[in-house]
């Protein structure tokens, strides 16, 4: 699994902070799972305002992560890439990797990339944060975004 090693997640004190969430439609079993995780993530941090934006694929997260980004303090992009026999798993990939780096460069806001690239379903209910996973991507996405931006604030 790639998360052996990390860090348990210390949630925050965001209170005052706001988030956008970006969560794909594709996948929606697994994404939705995300997508409350990191809502309880970002209860669990007291932020302030909480705004979500769905969308119907991964490769339009980048763009959905930037408007979002213009108006809130950090950003996650949630959703779940399943490799199959044609090279566009790795386009897509690439593509998101890229897009969410680049906005938050950009726009100068955190913006976590909570997407799954997995092999297979069961990797990706593996990390998704159900009762029996053994990852939880979307609260841990939420963590680092809101810590991030905390980091970013102290420079003031």
């Amino acid at each position: 699994m790639a998360g052996h090693g990390a860090p348990a997640p210390k949630v925050p004190d965001a209170a005052g902070l706001t988030l956008g969430i970006a969560a794909t439609d594709w996948n929606a079993s697994v994404v939705e799972q995300m997508l409350k995780r990191a809502l309880d993530a970002a209860e669990d941090a007291k932020v302030a305002e909480v705004k979500v934006l769905h969308v119907a694929g991964a490769v339009e997260l980048p763009i959905a992560a930037q408007a979002l980004a213009r108006k809130y303090d950090a950003v996650v992009a949630l959703g779940t890439v399943i490799r199959g026999g044609t090279a566009h798993f790795d386009y897509v990939c690439k593509s998101v990797t890229e897009g969410l780096t680049r906005v938050a460069l950009d726009e100068s806001t955190p913006v976590a990339h909570g997407v799954l690239t997995v092999d297979n379903q069961e990797q990706a209910v593996a990390r998704a944060g159900f009762a029996d996973s053994t990852e939880d991507k979307g609260y841990e996405a939420v963590v680092a975004a809101l810590g991030a931006a905390l980091a970013i604030r102290s420079l003031d």
